[in-house]
């Protein structure tokens, strides 16, 4: 996902309709940890749309998280839509978000659909892995 400026104040890139401090911001200035897979999905969301690779490899489990990402400079994300979610609680220690976010590269629309999985480790919620439901 590519690189936007980093909004410090303004709505959160999530969608939430929320202040950023007081949504994602907490979480990707490192305030505070996602208490929630849908938390931590959206703030993730909200890291590609600021260009956070750091943030993004921090809450990637370690055995699934590549050495480095490549965000696409061009990309300009346009929204994120939560369809589904399942388990991934504050108590609970796994859960799944199916999402779809949109963006637009170089004038070419992209959809990007994934249920993703999430487990709690250490307190902290990471991404495992996702799948591409229909594909």
């Amino acid at each position: 996902m590519g690189k936007a400026s980093r909004r410090k104040g303004g709505t959160c890139a999530c969608g939430s309709g929320r202040d950023r401090p007081a949504c994602c911001g907490a979480f990707l200035d490192g305030a505070a940890a996602a208490p929630t897979a849908e938390a931590l999905m959206r703030s993730r969301y909200a890291a590609f749309v600021e260009g956070r690779e750091d943030y993004l490899l921090a809450t990637w489990a370690p055995e699934t998280r590549p050495e480095s990402l490549m965000l696409e400079p061009d990309q300009r994300w346009l929204g994120l839509t939560i369809r589904a979610t399942g388990a991934g609680g504050p108590e609970d220690r796994e859960g799944w978000v199916e999402f779809v976010a949109r963006s637009r590269v170089r004038g070419q629309g992209v959809r990007l659909h994934e249920r993703s999985h999430f487990r709690r480790e250490d307190g902290r919620w990471v991404y495992v892995d996702g799948e591409f439901p229909g594909a």
